[in-house]
């Protein structure tokens, strides 16, 4: 058997490598257009900022590493330019020479990857994109030639790391950004404070701005404002890489990906796809979608290769987990966010909780900003995000793998997680989650979320913080009653219905308790004053 993957990189090398493992006695051809086959693209943004410190640190394999390790041939700076189904033939433009020529396949990879999205603007030519390898080496010329001010626009991870390592080399940067918030992932109040980070290590954070024109050492935008920019570096999205499929006629999805079945398969039989070219599964709605992450994209190269092989495969759902850190900020997602389900009018319960990263009483804890959603009709999980500077990617883990189970939110609370001070809680913040999910389950209690508070229904609020912290700050309006004075003084309240809220949800949850065994209509603000004066940073 004769198989030809087309791109390399995580898709297309997961493939080439997993068949060889299976079938010593295939032949296995890599074309590749650029020049590295294997290398660490997630890594492209730490080399421009230093973290990385040898570019060969980033190229993982060799056409020659792969020969003697795997007999696969790999031929870098070979363009697939042209697929025949009927003949099963695949034409190759070598890109150095321009020589073409075919090579027959019995199976076939479809792994092109991605093309970043460049707008049709004037002056646009100037900007960069950083996709490859060779990408990298022209923004590290940029900066070698003495670039001093940048800016990235796009506010999606890979801008958000862009602009996090260009800072870090000790440029002026300005991240640009269409909509109110970076990290398009998060709801706005956990996004919030990763903006506030960024400002606070010194990049200039513009929300709401659009992109313009690309000056020789300037930008403008749409406001007309300029802002100087050695460098311009866009990261405004990727489009799949479809053309070959399209002009082989293979089908394309909903989404404008390549269209596959459970197995990688394209609508021909005897060709697959893989990587941010191919559409995906949602595990919420099982409907098609884009998902260009690299461990999608490994996992499905292992799963051709496994069905090319002949064993029975079937691609789990995509739930678009994801983790990035901007400076000493960590932020995280997993499953829908809270916009995406009220955009599509999906019932949602939403959960904010502020713990510590670990044990209070251990050194170092520091607060995790954390969010659950699930369907109140059934308590699946639908989605969490988490912000923090420490424990942050394996709370949203343990999420993950917890909505790959099957398990319900409330289920959260009993999960059997480990714990030493210096690592975690006794109720660890996922436990936590779980509770206050389950008591929402079982009508123990009831909750406002801070966009509820701000439509506003004539009730009181109830701060039941320190007047210390109340001093400091406070939602306008609220009344404020110190928890431990509540009881003594429940008959100053006002009649009618009342939403009670502290720092961050625990003393608030029990003033609610205390005030429901009073006989009182009382609702806790989920996530307490933290969650609402997140959602209200001024931008």
């Amino acid at each position: 058997m004769k198989v030809i993957v087309i791109g390399g990189v995580a898709g297309g090398m997961s493939a080439a490598t997993r068949l060889r493992r299976l079938d010593e006695q295939a032949e296995i051809v890599v074309l590749e257009r650029g020049a590295h086959v294997s290398y660490a693209n997630c890594g492209l943004p730490y080399f421009l900022g230093g973290a990385i410190e040898e570019r060969d640190a980033l190229l993982l394999q060799t056409p020659e590493s792969l020969d003697a390790r795997f007999r696969i041939d790999v031929r870098v700076r070979h363009e697939a330019v042209a697929v025949d189904r009927a003949s099963r033939t695949v034409r190759v433009r070598e890109v150095a020479g321009g020589r073409t020529y075919e090579e027959s396949y019995d199976r076939l990879v479809l792994s092109p990857g991605a093309r970043p999205f460049v707008p049709d603007l004037p002056g646009i030519e100037r900007a960069r994109t950083l996709r490859d390898v060779t990408d990298a080496d022209r923004i590290a010329g940029d900066l070698g030639a003495g670039a001093r001010t940048a800016v990235v626009v796009g506010g999606g991870f890979i801008g958000v790391e862009a602009a996090e390592n260009l800072r870090e080399r000790g440029l002026d940067v300005t991240l640009v950004e269409l909509a109110d918030q970076v990290l398009a992932p998060l709801d706005p109040e956990m996004a919030a404070p990763v903006a506030a980070r960024l400002r606070e290590h010194g990049v200039r954070v513009e929300l709401g701005a659009q992109l313009d024109k690309v000056l020789p050492d300037s930008v403008v935008l749409a406001d007309g404002r300029t802002l100087p920019a050695d460098l311009v570096l866009l990261s405004i999205g990727v489009r799949p890489e479809t053309a070959l499929a399209v002009e082989a006629g293979l089908e394309i999805g909903p989404r404008g990906g390549i269209a596959v079945d459970a197995s990688g398969r394209t609508s021909d039989p005897e060709i697959y796809a893989v990587g941010d070219a191919a559409e995906k599964r949602d595990a919420l709605t099982g409907d098609s979608v884009l998902v260009p992450l690299a461990n999608l994209a490994n996992r499905h190269g292992r799963l051709v290769a496994d069905a090319i092989a002949g064993r029975k495969v079937t691609a789990r759902p995509a739930t678009s987990t994801a983790v990035v850190k901007v400076f000493d900020l960590t932020a995280a997602a997993t499953g829908w966010n809270e916009k995406r389900l009220r955009a599509a009018g999906h019932p949602y319960q939403a959960v904010h909780l502020h713990p510590g990263s670990h044990a209070g009483y251990y050194p170092g804890a520091s607060p995790i900003a954390l969010k659950l959603l699930f369907d109140p009709r059934d308590q699946r999980i639908l989605g969490a995000q988490a912000v923090g500077t420490d424990g942050v990617d394996k709370r949203i883990d343990v999420i993950a793998t917890a909505m790959a189970g099957g398990l319900t939110a409330p289920d959260l609370a009993d999960l059997e997680l480990a714990y030493a001070p210096p690592y975690g809680s006794a109720k660890d913040p996922v436990n936590m989650a779980g509770l206050i999910a389950d008591n929402l389950t079982t009508g123990t209690v009831r909750t406002v979320q801070w966009h509820e508070l701000d439509a506003g229904d004539g009730a009181t609020v109830l701060d039941v913080r320190t007047r210390d912290e109340h001093a400091q700050g406070a939602i306008p309006g609220a009344v404020n009653i110190p928890l431990d004075e509540l009881r003594d003084r429940a008959a100053e309240l006002p009649e009618g219905e009342l939403i009670v809220h502290c720092q961050v949800g625990l003393r608030g949850h029990n003033a609610q308790r205390l005030l429901a065994g009073l006989g009182r209509d009382a609702a806790n603000l989920d996530g307490g004053y933290a969650t609402w004066a997140a959602a209200h940073t001024t931008v």
